[in-house]
């Protein structure tokens, strides 16, 4: 009965009833008499000749009309058949006034039955049932579909907002369920002292910001900020994607914005949140031959509904995007979108904040701390963490533990960053090579000193890596240096370095082919962007006219000329070979430490960091690498 539908029941039912009522009409409206007659009907019929010849004769004993005088069911006795009393049917004639007076004067028992009404009413049942059943399954099927988006009965709707409405949003979310992000909530939680409290920035002739822009990347908390803005304002909230506005036909989305609009004017002070607004805000007149396509009209029409002539006073419009580039420059203005709130990965102390919301309805183990689940989550974003926590409950639950331990935490944390674990390598060859390839990674990782430290090296597969060295990230200061890049590209081709210094060149592994393209990828930006090799401090290159549906040419023209290109060519190469050479003389000089961490590492299958720095340092020194330790 799950999928029980009413919709199917009727259309099976309509054939079914046209049947039924063919059956109805050749069962109870047939031509008949009424139920009496029926039951005195005689099978043999006279003549009315006949009959006038037994009257006169006197011959009949009774007669019963029926029909209103047209049919008569005469009782008789008939020589023929030694005198026994026979029930006869007679078809009287139209006009026969005179019977009635032969009879009397034959002294002849007679009676009249009058017609009966019951055969004309189920007539009239059997007639108009079945349309009446028919009309009535067809506007119940209607009514149904009218409240369905795209049915027929919504055929003259489609210009319609499909805004989500609510007078007061209960999205069960505040404010103190959002964290991480202080700058952005400060930002809201003025929105909403404007709307309860707008004359504290009256008095002093503050106007009503029309529009907050919140840009920032994925799972930040943009959505999250807006639902919780919903929840605190306590005014009527409108809720509508930016793809919901664009459809096939031209004009609708316009129709929709105005239509929108025009529902929050008369539901004032009120807000509007626009969920992936670069949907219906690209800029105009981009792509091949730009044109007054769809989704320009809609744009067009809520640029005017946002600060045109007739204005929008009360209207609070919260829009969300991670694709800021990309919209229109009318949009961004101050008038449209006077605030713009960048919502950024969270910092350390964030990051704190966001494990803490997230750990209330969890069961962690006293020994995990917080704070050094923060410190090793630099780049998470909040949406990253709250997977993480969720990750670490669900292997709790799998390993049938009672509390979240530091263990489910780091397999949580592997399983976020690099994918679900394999199953671990059993031919011998091929995971010694795989351990060379990943001791390379982390030997030059630990004694190259502007190296970020190494965390980990498993040799238990994770996604496409059949091995992994973990590097512990630092705290992203956004800026790097030239010795951390070329550090880096060292550490990246140490898997290469210690392959072909242990097997030899013809030994070589396709492993390294995606530390080879991030090397490449950093030593051309070092070269063209970041202006870190001999050709000098210039840009070279970059963004390169900007992207075709931004409005570029098909074409890209490089800004420099072939001459240049070939020596783009060869710094990069050239930045590229110091990092392998750096990398081949590091795994040659330490191949003893190499083949003890190796044959560790294919027996307990993954290192600790500082195990093996540890090892590291019995044979050589490690430099001391500074870090920054961020304050909480």
């Amino acid at each position: 009965m799950k999928n029980f539908s009413w919709r199917i029941v009727l259309l099976w039912t309509l054939p079914l009833l046209v049947v039924g009522f063919f059956l109805w009409q050749g069962t109870f409206t047939a031509p008949s008499t009424n139920t009496s007659m029926s039951g005195n009907a005689a099978n043999t019929r006279m003549t009315y000749g006949r009959f006038l010849d037994y009257l006169n004769s006197g011959r009949v004993t009774s007669v019963e009309l029926y029909e209103n005088g047209r049919t008569a069911i005469v009782q008789a006795i008939d020589p023929e058949l030694d005198n026994r009393l026979q029930k006869l049917r007679v078809d009287l004639p139209a006009n026969s006034p005179e019977l009635i007076a032969k009879l009397r004067d034959a002294d002849v028992d007679f009676d009249y039955h009058p017609p009966s009404s019951d055969g004309a009413i189920w007539g009239l049942l059997g007639n108009l049932i079945f349309p009446v059943v028919l009309i009535g399954a067809l506007f119940f099927l209607f009514r149904r579909s009218n409240n369905m988006p795209g049915g027929p009965g919504q055929a003259m709707n489609f210009g319609k907002s499909k805004a989500k409405f609510q007078m007061e949003a209960k999205t069960g979310i505040m404010f103190d369920d959002v964290a991480g992000i202080d700058e952005a909530k400060e930002e809201l939680q003025e929105v909403v002292t404007f709307l309860k409290q707008p004359e504290r920035f009256t008095a002093v002739g503050a106007k009503i910001p029309k529009g907050v822009l919140l840009v920032g990347p994925p799972g930040t908390g943009k959505t999250l900020l807006s639902k919780a803005l919903a929840g605190e304002a306590a005014v009527p909230f409108f809720s509508i994607s930016g793809s919901e506005f664009v459809e096939m036909f031209v004009g609708v989305g316009a129709s929709r914005v105005r239509d929108l609009f025009k529902k929050a004017k008369e539901n004032a002070p009120c807000l509007i949140f626009i969920d992936e607004i670069d949907a219906v805000g690209r800029q105009r007149g981009a792509g091949i031959g730009g044109g007054n396509d769809e989704r320009e009209q809609t744009l067009n029409q809520l640029l005017t509904e946002m600060d045109g002539f007739e204005g929008n006073t009360g209207i609070i419009i919260i829009a969300a995007t991670n694709r800021a580039d990309v919209l229109d420059s009318a949009l961004m203005r101050p008038g449209r979108f006077d605030r713009q709130v960048m919502v950024d990965n969270p910092d350390i102390k964030g990051r704190l904040e966001i494990l803490e919301v997230h750990s209330r309805n969890k069961k962690i183990a006293p020994e995990v701390s917080l704070d050094a689940i923060a410190r090793r989550t630099p780049g998470f974003s909040g949406a990253d963490l709250a997977n993480l926590l969720n990750e670490a409950a669900i292997l709790t639950a799998r390993r049938r533990k009672e509390a979240i331990t530091i263990l489910e935490i780091d397999d949580a944390v592997d399983r976020v960053v690099a994918g679900m674990e394999g199953t671990p390598l059993t031919d011998g060859k091929s995971k010694r090579l795989i351990a060379y390839h990943e001791i390379g990674h982390a030997i030059v990782g630990t004694l190259v000193k502007d190296h970020e430290p190494v965390q980990k090296v498993t040799l238990i597969p994770r996604g496409q890596a059949q091995g992994l060295t973990w590097f512990t990230p630092n705290e992203d200061q956004g800026l790097i240096s030239r010795s951390q890049l070329m550090a880096r590209i060292a550490g990246a081709m140490g898997g290469r370095a210690a392959e072909e210094e242990i097997f030899g060149n013809d030994e070589v592994t396709t492993g390294a082919g995606g530390d080879l393209q991030q090397v490449s990828e950093m030593a051309r930006q070092m070269v063209t962007i970041y202006g870190m090799s001999d050709l000098g401090p210039i840009a070279l290159g970059g963004q390169q006219g900007g992207e075709v549906f931004l409005g570029a040419g098909l074409t890209s023209r490089a800004e420099y000329s072939e001459e240049v290109a070939s020596r783009i060519d060869d710094q990069v190469r050239q930045i590229a070979e110091h990092g392998h050479q750096l990398a081949r003389k590091i795994v040659r000089e330490n191949r003893e430490v190499i083949d003890r961490l190796v044959d560790l590492l294919i027996e307990k299958e993954t290192i600790d960091g500082e195990e093996l720095k540890q090892i590291v340092s019995e044979y050589t020194e490690v430099p001391d690498k500074e870090r920054f330790v961020p304050q909480i």
